[in-house]
């Protein structure tokens, strides 16, 4: 190959290194950036639907708190939603990087694979719970204020959260329940 061309071919990959990945690379990072703010905003858009909803019912019927308790069911269940769609829009835009900037992937998603796995037999309770804390929320078993009993503790819920539940007992007490744990409960409230 002639000195020029080999100059020529030089300087055009060079021109395509310099501005064409980083556009590239920006182009990926400006489509996430969209996905990610649209569907954070259809999530908020759901909830707030769904808090109209359960504060209307609230009205029509007597007091009661079930339109509270819809309202932080939902808000629960859409800060899970908006978390696992950041971190999957974020992760597949990271695979679709690493590949422009030259990086093979296969060999990390393959590792990846394998790191899951370990990963998963180690955060086993970790993972119960808070399947559980979803499972308790979207079932509606118990909520904030409700009287409840779960093996010899009794007491009223102060939180409901995706990995414990927090409860205060008639001494005063207070009781951190791991939600994968909680295997039956009696509700004193919803007689």
């Amino acid at each position: 190959m002639p000195s020029g061309v080999f100059a020529v071919q030089v300087k055009q990959d060079l021109g395509a290194l310099i501005v064409g990945t980083p556009l590239r690379i920006l182009a990926v990072i400006v489509v996430a950036v969209v996905l990610q703010i649209v569907t954070v905003r259809v999530i908020h858009r759901i909830i707030r639907r769904t808090v109209k909803r359960a504060e209307a019912k609230q009205q029509n019927r007597a007091a009661g708190a079930g339109g509270t308790r819809l309202a932080q069911r939902a808000g629960a269940i859409g800060s899970v939603l908006i978390s696992c769609v950041s971190i999957l829009i974020w992760l597949n835009a990271l695979l679709v990087i690493l590949p422009i900037i030259g990086i093979n992937i296969t060999p990390i998603i393959a590792s990846a694979g394998v790191v899951g796995i370990a990963l998963a037999f180690g955060a086993q309770t970790l993972v119960r719970d808070y399947i559980s804390g979803i499972f308790l929320i979207m079932e509606d078993q118990y909520g904030v204020g409700d009287v409840i009993q779960v093996g010899a503790v009794t007491g009223t819920v102060e939180e409901v959260a995706l990995r414990t539940t927090r409860l205060r007992d008639e001494d005063g007490t207070l009781w951190y329940l791991r939600n994968g744990e909680i295997f039956s409960v009696g509700n004193r409230s919803q007689k």
